[in-house]
């Protein structure tokens, strides 16, 4: 019997088909906010025409705001150049089963422009471009990410008409690591799991958060582009199932001013044999890893704006909510924003800046190039934090999106490492952002002020 859980071939889409086990085939790109968008076609007219010619979409979705609005400041996409299409072009190698949607394949898309130059804002191809210069030393990433979210036991469409208030989480209380607490939703925790691994993500775990509602599912690490990839189809996924159970959940970095969703992201380096890079012979850190780590640093507060990339991601940074506030590295120690785990083949690193709603493939993307410029400057690796960095007076994390934009948009390791155009690029988008928010008038404003003032 096939396997089921494994990446398609071609040739068995079209048996598949074939036998009418498929009938719908999702070609999607991950977008700025990290969002998949694409099209759904008939299965046989993607293995007739998609598959060779791929398809078009048009160019604004790399362009719009949160909520689709066409916005101004965009240098590939606007009304004066007519908003007209960038090629899809499927990347067969991603190819897979979705079991929560019967009768369905998925497929991520490259982005191309008629001449067929890449889609340089594109996310995928900016980790792509990232990967290659890491390939030229001859290492690859691996990488693994930590997704956090809250669960309710509204719909989406109750929570909507609600305005996101008032909406009953599935635990009324801490349930971290409490067994009794996963097991409230268990079936729907479960169904994840299993139609997750069913789209050929391996999956490790699922345990209960802090915040009423909160849980996390982990999965096994993997080369750099399939798991930024498979991030984007297990949000994509999980929102789905929840909606087919009567359910919502929701990533965004911080819902309340409880504990917020994070996007815990682990990053290690193989060399051309599959041997941890980052592990010196004796034990330990190589200097290769300390090079890298030491850029990580250097970078962190310039490349806040792909960690970090919206408004609310900035409520997150609270001292003592284990979120960082601290530019510091330490071993094992979840009080700095980059914190050194594993031994031996396991030893990594992981970056405990980005939230829920970070797009991975910018994250990523960022501390490759981080830490290649670590590694070609030959950086020297500080001290570790031994102790509590919320308190040890190192330098701060951005605050706010606007602060996070203005050294993203300053800084020269970000033109050297992403290029201008794409530096550009994400600085309109936090722009659209900061002016949209600046315009609105809030829940708390009119708390505070229709009769009080």
């Amino acid at each position: 019997m096939a396997d089921r859980t494994a990446p398609l071939g071609v040739e068995e889409l079209h048996a598949l088909v074939a036998g009418g086990e498929i009938d719908t085939v999702v070609l999607a790109f991950p977008d700025m906010q990290g969002r998949l968008q694409g099209k759904r076609f008939a299965a046989r007219f993607f293995l007739d025409e998609v598959l060779r010619h791929g398809t078009e979409g048009c160019n604004y979705l790399l362009a719009v705001d949160a909520d689709m609005n066409t916005v101004d400041g965009y240098e590939m996409s606007s009304w004066e150049r007519g908003y007209g299409d960038f090629a899809m072009r499927p990347d067969l190698a991603t190819l897979r089963r979705v079991p929560w949607n019967p009768g369905t394949a998925l497929v991520i898309a490259d982005l191309a422009w008629d001449d067929g130059s890449p889609v340089t804002a594109a996310p995928r191809q900016i980790l792509r471009r990232q990967l290659d210069r890491l390939a030229g030393l001859g290492l690859t990433a691996q990488v693994g990410t930590e997704l956090e979210f809250i669960v309710f036991r509204d719909t989406y469409e109750q929570a909507w008409d609600a305005g996101y208030r008032g909406l009953t989480p599935v635990n009324q209380y801490n349930v971290d690591y409490s067994i009794l607490g996963t097991g409230r939703i268990e079936p729907l925790l479960r169904r994840i799991r299993n139609e997750m691994a069913g789209a050929g993500l391996t999956v490790e775990s699922a345990k209960g958060e802090c915040n009423p509602g909160q849980h996390e599912i982990a999965f096994r690490y993997a080369e750099a582009l399939v798991t930024c990839d498979q991030h984007a189809i297990y949000k994509t996924g999980a929102k789905e199932i929840a909606a087919q159970e009567g359910v919502s959940l929701t990533f965004m970095a911080k819902y309340n001013e409880r504990e917020g969703n994070s996007c815990h992201i682990h990053l290690s380096l193989a060399d051309a044999a599959g041997t941890n890079a980052m592990a010196a012979d004796g034990g330990g850190m190589s200097d290769l890893m300390r090079h890298f780590l030491a850029g990580q640093l250097a970078a962190l507060r310039e490349f806040t704006l792909l960690y970090a990339p919206n408004i609310n991601s900035y409520k997150r940074f609270q001292p003592g909510s284990f979120a960082p506030t601290a530019v510091a590295w330490g071993h094992d120690n979840r009080t700095c924003a980059l914190r050194v785990v594993g031994h031996g083949r396991s030893l990594r690193f992981e970056n405990r800046l980005p939230g829920g709603d970070v797009n991975p493939h910018l994250a990523v993307a960022a501390m490759v190039a981080a830490g290649l410029h670590g590694v070609e400057h030959k950086l020297e690796l500080p001290e570790p934090c031994p102790g509590n960095a919320y308190t040890a007076g190192y330098a701060h994390v951005p605050t706010t999106l606007r602060e996070a934009a203005e050294l993203w948009e300053n800084s020269a390791l970000a033109k050297a490492a992403f290029g201008d155009d794409v530096v550009a690029h994400y600085r309109n988008m936090a722009r659209v952002e900061l002016d949209a928010f600046d315009a609105a008038v809030t829940d708390w404003e009119l708390r505070r002020s229709f009769e009080r003032m």
